[in-house]
């Protein structure tokens, strides 16, 4: 039998959460900017110059969900609160579902397929506009929504395995699998497409994201049997924090398993994202974007920007009131029951929950700095 020891600092799970990377964002960011790739020259001068804010502002959507009343249903539809083929059955349009439903029901259950349908209208009024701010803005928004619904964890109220025992699945699946081995990913999607009928698209990247799912679930349970816990996590240094995350050796069994899945869903939000950008500009009139290559925010709206991230950073690091409750409540017992995986990703301290739990250890407490916690080992 295993025997395992390992030391716990006071404060450990808050050391977790201060982290020098944003964790879990990752995989949006590049899938906003791959998308430009995609544009036709029309397009591209000004979207390659404005690449880096199309970049980093590809998680303003996640950075809203605490601040904007109903944002967080934004980004998910829990389909399995439908019943059997609800995602057949569900009406398209949102009038339809509306009268099927009742608003209330669909703001409680997710609204995303909608959600794109809706900024897809809204970026189309920007470029007839010509206005380059709303323009960036709402094509770094329409980027964020595209990309959720093109994940399978997003498509159920089983968001985070918490009613499988899986807890921590959504942002393994979601982040620790596209930051260790996306960089091998082949994303070349080709040229941007119209698409005449955005919202039946849109509902086409749910169902394919839905139909994943099942594999998610089963593959993960499966390895998990496979796995004693010390072999299933290890510790990272990030920044000058140890953390405690999937070992790379449990993520490559995982990613193995899934068989490229992670891969074609991000390379079907890129292509989606660039081929709603251009959908957007063609129904437009096809506007002259040559005279907004220049445009700068001003720098109020500058600082302003600044100010948000700089919020949202210390909401992320646990330092504000809403985010020891969401830390309180993790897996569903706060009004945006998704927030906490989606914008967290895997959330060390309850892995590390999981794994005290799983290993049955007494933990004595000791005060020790990040570079002193030992590594988890087996003798």
């Amino acid at each position: 039998m295993k025997k395992i020891s390992v030391l716990l600092v006071i404060g450990f799970c808050l050391l977790q959460m201060q982290r020098a990377q944003a964790w879990g964002f990752f995989a949006h960011q590049r899938i906003n900017r791959l998308a430009v790739f995609t544009l036709p020259p029309e397009m591209m001068g000004f979207y390659k110059h404005h690449i880096v804010y199309l970049t980093e502002n590809a998680v303003n959507p996640d950075a809203r969900r605490y601040a904007v009343k109903d944002e967080a249903p934004r980004h998910y539809i829990d389909l399995d609160e439908y019943g059997d083929s609800a995602v057949y059955k569900l009406p398209r349009r949102w009038e339809d579902a509306v009268k099927k439903y009742t608003e209330d029901t669909l703001m409680a259950y997710g609204i995303v397929p909608w959600q794109i349908n809706r900024m897809k209208f809204q970026l189309t009024r920007a470029f007839k506009d010509r206005n380059a701010r709303e323009i960036l803005r709402l094509s770094a928004d329409l980027g964020h929504y595209i990309g959720d619904g093109n994940v399978p964890l997003h498509t159920t109220s089983n968001y985070n395995g918490q009613m499988t025992n899986q807890k921590g699945i959504h942002g393994f699946w979601e982040s620790r699998l596209p930051e260790l081995f996306s960089d091998n990913y082949d994303f070349f999607v080709g040229r941007a497409e119209y698409v005449e009928r955005p919202q039946q698209r849109a509902w086409q990247a749910v169902t394919e994201a839905n139909t994943a799912l099942d594999s998610v679930f089963t593959f993960e349970r499966k390895l998990n049997a496979e796995y004693s816990p010390d072999k299933k996590y290890s510790y990272e240094q990030r920044g000058n924090v140890n953390t405690l995350v999937y070992s790379k050796a449990y993520s490559g069994d995982f990613h193995r398993m899934l068989g490229g899945q992670v891969e074609r869903r991000m390379r079907a939000a890129i292509r989606m994202v660039g081929d709603f950008w251009y959908t957007c500009w063609v129904d437009a009139g096809q506007p002259d974007l040559n005279g907004l290559v220049d445009f700068k925010f001003s720098k109020e709206e500058q600082e302003q920007m600044q100010k948000e991230q700089q919020e949202w950073q210390k909401r992320r690091e646990g330092n504000t009131k809403i985010r020891e409750e969401a830390h309180n409540h993790p897996h569903g017992a706060d009004e945006d029951h998704h927030a906490f995986a989606e914008v967290e990703g895997d959330c060390s301290c309850c892995s590390f929950h999981v794994f005290l739990t799983e290993t049955k250890i007494e933990m004595p407490i000791f005060a020790l700095p990040p570079s002193r916690i030992p590594s988890v080992t087996a003798k």
